[in-house]
């Protein structure tokens, strides 16, 4: 009798101490991809058979060096939405492990992704509110929450997040970017969270995967959209995979750590060499970071699925890839192709950190530059680094030499010709890794606005940092912490709440309220979502442009000078046609365009023309 007691004892050990992980945790019924590999992870599991319910088809069993990985292929074909159950067999020992197929959500491949007729607010997640101050700290992860660290966790969070998205919507945001929020154990400075160490679970310290999916639905609930910042080139030293690694090449490794050149011209350089080439993509980020192999078809296919995984779990509208430009090129153009085959209007922008528009144009999608040497990334979109550059001068330029002030930006579009879709381009005047706008301008309010009405009014998709809208500084040359700073008001206790009207001061106001104004009138402007760009060449620093439809037509001009400007309008009859009079957005003045117009000194006028 003790001898069964024992036995019984013993079987729930046996049946669920050998699975440690499974990955996806589930999936859906009706892919259009019928394939699904999973990963099952456990001590010696690779010694077992195994087999599973339902009549269905496995396609390939693959067993890696490491003992403890099983990669199950089985084709869903067909199969309805239900659970299933793997056995495991070795000799006469025998466990299972359910498995669930869930139903896909209604018109979920049809998913249309963010677009031209949007604008994106990038938060800092751990920097925007702390709507839980419980979930500073949690036992399950190493840094504890440290507001008076820098570097340290400060405890913004989803619930943060869902708290202000009234204000956003505000804003006129159709669209937030909060950087990664995946799990990041790492032992200090994990708040930004791009060295991730679970990619199926959020970091306890911003929520769970069931808080996700509410700010998801909530965005929804407001018409706006959700994009997941997503980090394909590396994971962290503390993520469970690379202490206990599949095989050897999961990783880029000579052997072990060897740091990128960051040179990603050898991508395409013909006259790269190979080692050259080698460093800068095999190479690790920084120390802390592992480069993952996506030359590795198991990696490349768990990446791929991680990936399908949240977008169909979260309901999401987009990704925005880290460091897409210094991963393995090869493999993540697949990854993005699989991607797009399964949601063909779903966006994905990359971030393609470069100073040459040929170079950037090499990334998108369908490029004749990367068909000279017969490569498409997928890509439907990349960041606008160029114009980056050149917001960051020119406010502060004359026109005295023939490179400097708004021909600068004038010369930026020039070279539109090289990418495959202009209009599917991210605009921004700074980011989380960049200084800030508003830094670099000594908070000047009309620099400012020349700086936003641009971005809110050319080609592509603006994006707006955080904090931006509230003349939020911060130097880069201070260290990182300093451009991530506390959105005021994101803390209980905070002096300064600039999520209201009330507690924002009167130099807050003045830059919300312009960039409201702007952001919400934008969203009701189709030519300037979609239609064509016409623009002349700056004279005294004004810059003139038209964005226009067949229907619809607006002008903008922007004086960078320090003088107020008179021009006579006759020389942009070509794009002004027979329209006669227009209306300033800002005032709702009227223009009449038959006469000249006068612009006062570093300011910017936002004409429809009627």
């Amino acid at each position: 009798m003790k001898k069964l007691l024992f036995t019984l004892l013993l079987i729930p050990i046996l049946v669920f101490g050998q699975l440690d992980r499974v990955e996806p945790p589930f999936w859906y019924a009706g892919m259009q991809n019928p394939e699904l590999q999973i990963l099952f992870y456990g001590k010696n599991i690779a010694q077992n058979t195994v087999s599973v319910s339902s009549g269905i088809v496995i396609k390939n069993v693959q067993k890696t060096e490491n003992p403890n990985y099983l990669f199950v292929t089985i084709d869903t074909q067909n199969v309805p939405a239900q659970d299933l159950v793997f056995s495991f067999k070795n000799g006469k020992n025998v466990f299972t492990k359910n498995y669930s197929l869930k139903t896909r959500r209604k018109d979920s491949a049809l998913r249309k992704g963010y677009d031209a007729s949007d604008v994106i607010y990038l938060i800092m997640s751990d920097r925007f509110a702390n709507g839980n101050p419980n979930n500073d700290s949690n036992k399950s992860v190493t840094e504890k929450g440290d507001r008076a660290n820098p570097g340290g966790r400060h405890g913004g969070d989803i619930k943060g997040m869902i708290d202000h998205l009234d204000y956003l919507k505000e804003l006129g945001v159709t669209a937030i970017w909060p950087t990664p929020m995946c799990e990041d154990n790492d032992a200090k400075y994990s708040y930004h969270t791009y060295g991730q160490s679970d990619v199926y679970k959020t970091d306890p310290r911003f929520g769970t995967n069931e808080e996700y999916l509410q700010l998801s639905s909530e965005l929804h609930q407001r018409g706006m959209k959700l994009i997941m910042d997503y980090v394909t080139n590396h994971w962290g030293a503390e993520h469970w995979m690379y202490k206990d690694l599949p095989s050897y090449d999961w990783i880029h490794q000579f052997p072990g750590f060897s740091q990128s050149n960051y040179r990603m011209t050898t991508q395409f350089d013909p006259n790269a060499s190979a080692i050259d080439a080698k460093n800068c993509m095999d190479g690790w980020f920084v120390r802390s970071m592992p480069d993952l192999n996506q030359s590795n078809p198991l990696l490349l296919n768990y990446l791929t699925q991680n990936a399908i995984w949240w977008i169909e779990y979260a309901d999401l509208d987009g990704f925005r890839v880290d460091t897409y430009s210094y991963n393995d090129k090869v493999g993540i153009s697949k990854w993005t192709k699989a991607i797009l085959d399964e949601y063909p209007y779903f966006n994905i922008v990359g971030e393609v950190w470069m100073h040459d528009q040929a170079q950037m144009a090499y990334w998108q999608k369908d490029s004749k530059i990367g068909a000279i040497d017969n490569y498409n990334s997928y890509l439907p979109s990349v960041m606008d680094f160029t114009l980056h550059d050149a917001v960051g001068t020119v406010f502060n330029e004359d026109e005295s030499a023939w490179d400097k002030g708004l021909i600068k930006v004038y010369d930026n579009f020039t070279n539109d010709f090289l990418y495959p879709n202009p209009n599917n381009i991210m605009t921004f005047l700074e980011n989380h890794d960049t200084n800030r706008f508003n830094e670099i301008y000594k908070n000047d309010f009309k620099k400012y606005q020349l700086g936003l009405a641009l971005i809110a009014t050319v080609r592509g998709i603006p994006q707006l940092y955080y904090g931006s809208e509230i003349g939020m500084a911060g130097d880069k040359s201070k260290g990182d912490a300093d451009i991530r700073r506390d959105f005021p008001g994101g803390w209980s206790g905070d002096k300064n709440n600039a999520f209201t009207k009330a507690g924002r001061t009167s130099e807050q106001n003045q830059f919300f309220d312009f960039t409201s104004r702007l952001f919400n009138w934008r969203k009701t402007n189709t030519a300037v979502h979609f239609g064509k760009m016409k623009h002349y060449i700056p004279e005294n620093n004004v810059y003139v442009y038209f964005r226009y439809t067949d229907s619809q037509s607006v002008m903008v001009v922007l004086n960078n000078s320090n003088k107020t400007q008179t021009f006579k309008t006759a020389r942009f009859q070509e794009s002004i046609g027979n329209y006669k009079t227009a209306k300033d957005i800002f005032t709702s003045k009227s223009v009449d365009l038959k006469n000249d117009i006068s612009i006062e000194s570093k300011s910017v006028l936002i004409l429809e023309l009627e």
